[in-house]
């Protein structure tokens, strides 16, 4: 399958978001990739992979995983984590690594999502999101974005992506097919690191070297 190039445009409709809650699961350490499994949290943190209960606002687990300090995905039954070269499968329950596939091997890998079958990649510094096969690591699709590319979400068939730039606030970018903006949600903190929607229109966020999760969510007026 050949690659695709498509680039992302400001456009669509802007929004402003608000913080609902926030966390500090651990005293130290940073949020790195963010996933969502339905009931637990799990983030990377300076290599190793926790996954924390908002409901009782603890953290419920932890596993060693080297090289675990970025985006982090899950497919309704493993977690994808970015790892330096591999992307590892993870079992959520024992932290064992089932499989591995090559990560993108050119540019600074941040967030990922599962989809359909792919992993959506982001890369900070290039500004942009990879499509990758989550079977083989074969990169399928680029979109390029005019803003730094954090953590990455697919929410109900939609991509999502963080976004942030120097000298202005940070947002949360709904993508159309093509890469074009759709909508765009701007968030009062300095910084988005890992990036999971919700079903519900939540969203969590990491709060990078802060060590903070935040819940987020489209204000209303």
């Amino acid at each position: 399958m050949s690659e695709q190039t498509t680039k992302t445009n400001s456009t669509g409709h802007t929004f402003d978001a608000e913080v609902v809650r926030e966390f500090k699961p651990l005293e130290d350490g940073s949020v790195h990739g963010v996933t969502f499994d339905g009931k637990l949290v799990w983030y990377a943190r300076d290599n190793e992979l926790v996954a924390f209960d908002p409901v009782s606002a603890k953290v419920v687990r932890r596993h060693a995983l080297p090289g675990a300090q970025s985006g982090t995905a899950f497919d309704g039954k493993h977690i994808y984590q970015l790892a330096g070269v591999d992307i590892l499968v993870v079992e959520p329950e024992t932290g064992k690594v089932v499989r591995k596939i090559p990560a993108p091997p050119k540019g600074t890998n941040t967030g990922m999502a599962w989809g359909d079958g792919y992993l959506w990649i982001g890369q900070y510094r290039e500004s942009r999101i990879q499509k990758v096969d989550a079977k083989t690591g074969e990169i399928v699709k680029t979109l390029a974005s005019d803003r730094f590319v954090t953590g990455v979400s697919c929410v109900e068939g939609a991509l999502w992506h963080g976004a942030v730039a120097d000298g202005k606030e940070s947002e949360l970018r709904r993508l159309a097919n093509d890469g074009s903006v759709l909508e765009t949600l701007r968030v009062p903190v300095d910084s988005i690191s890992g990036v999971e929607g919700t079903n519900d229109g939540t969203f969590w966020c990491g709060g990078g070297s802060k060590g903070t999760l935040r819940e987020v969510r489209r204000k209303v007026d």
